[in-house]
């Protein structure tokens, strides 16, 4: 049997990363309805296959068990179809991923979306700085070939269209260059 690894994929796995409240899952599931690719919410999934540790009590979340988490997901995304989702990035395989977008807001806007999930101090001081900062693009960046890793701002509705719209062109783009 051929390694997955090395199985060329019909469709690419798309990563899907930012600060938490910068507009992830909203994009994704807009995008997967629209293209028919399989949008994976890690925290979910972390969640019902059982990939979390102990609680972090500073954070008030669940520490996520990267290594269970991986290997529940390496044949899906050896298959690839995938629009994966999540608020890190640094621990995934390079191979899995043929594009990587992160999604960036305004400060305020990011405040605002944070404190309406009932995020309050030092969870809410460090998103906020994590954006300020772009931790999250700087990650994907020396994660991943900077030529797959393109930052999107994600604070208005059109803004949101306009990232559907960018992604589902780099898509069709990436058939036209896989056919087989």
């Amino acid at each position: 049997m051929a390694n997955p690894a090395q199985i060329k994929r019909q469709a690419p796995n798309i990563l899907v990363t930012g600060t938490p409240g910068v507009g992830k899952s909203t994009l994704c599931q807009k995008l997967s309805e629209i293209t028919g690719l399989q949008w994976l919410e890690i925290s979910k999934i972390a969640k019902d296959n059982n990939c979390l540790e102990e609680y972090d009590e500073v954070y008030q979340c669940p520490i996520l068990d990267e290594d269970k988490l991986l290997d529940g997901l390496e044949e899906v995304m050896c298959k690839g179809g995938n629009i994966v989702d999540y608020h890190s990035c640094d621990f995934f395989p390079e191979r899995w991923f043929d594009v990587v977008f992160v999604l960036r807001t305004d400060n305020t806007t990011l405040y605002d979306r944070l404190v309406s999930r009932g995020y309050t101090g030092k969870k809410l001081e460090d998103n906020i700085d994590c954006e300020i900062f772009q931790v999250l693009l700087d990650e994907a960046k020396a994660s991943y070939n900077v030529n797959i890793v393109h930052e999107l701002n994600n604070v208005t509705p059109q803004e949101l269209e306009d990232n559907v719209n960018r992604i589902c062109l780099w898509l069709q783009q990436w058939f036209q260059d896989n056919q087989q």
